[in-house]
């Protein structure tokens, strides 16, 4: 589990082909975090394991990233030089700043419109299946931040279809200053995370509620 609170940018070494998919090695420099062979760390969303001992590549994170995280997250799309978000795991005794989140990637969004005049606010349109997810002032992971839900457009709620929703988010100064967002443009994909407490109320709902 982890809360969605980026503790460090990295950036991605290198990716190379491996047995199992794709091996990719992401720079932690500056972050004090010194994660033991099989512990779970957020990239960008995505609950990753450290597959090789940091300090035997000089610091690096090593992850083993499997067909199935390469198709439905952008992990695939990352390229030496990319900054990454990252977290590591929460235990017990974490300080739930941010919400719930799995590191278990719901779909992609596609950016659609940022405006920074004033309130940073940027609208994303994710896979059309999550907008039953998405409730206005809820929370929800983009790539690894937590947020909250600033507003639904074209949905149910506003006289709009789920097949055709977005959402939107607003950025204070902090997340701008200490994640990837601030890099954000019209047409950038973000690895999006619902709610899973929401999730799970939903699907009992459709499949078992007879109300």
């Amino acid at each position: 589990m982890f809360t969605g609170l980026v503790q460090h940018v990295g950036v991605v070494r290198m990716r190379e082909r491996h047995a199992s998919g794709e091996r990719l090695l992401v720079d932690s420099a500056g972050w004090a975090h010194t994660p033991a062979l099989g512990d779970s760390i957020s990239v960008n969303g995505c609950c990753l394991t450290i597959a090789q001992e940091p300090r035997s590549v000089h610091g690096a994170f090593v992850f083993d990233v499997i067909p199935e995280t390469l198709s439905k997250t952008t992990l695939g799309e990352l390229t030496p030089g990319t900054p990454v978000n990252l977290e590591h795991a929460a235990t017990m005794q974490t300080l739930l700043g941010g919400h719930l989140v799995q590191g278990h990637i719901d779909g992609i969004g596609v950016v659609k419109k940022v405006e920074t005049k004033g309130e940073w606010r940027v609208t994303i349109e994710p896979e059309a299946s999550l907008m039953e997810f998405l409730a206005p002032k809820g929370s929800v992971c983009v790539d690894g931040v937590s947020l909250t839900v600033a507003g639904l457009v074209g949905s149910p709620l506003r006289g709009g279809s789920l097949s055709q929703g977005m959402f939107e988010i607003a950025l204070i100064p902090t997340t701008l200053e200490k994640t990837t967002l601030k890099a954000l443009t019209p047409g950038s994909r973000v690895n999006i995370e619902c709610d899973p407490i929401g999730k799970q109320v939903i699907w009992w709902m459709q499949r078992f509620h007879k109300g």
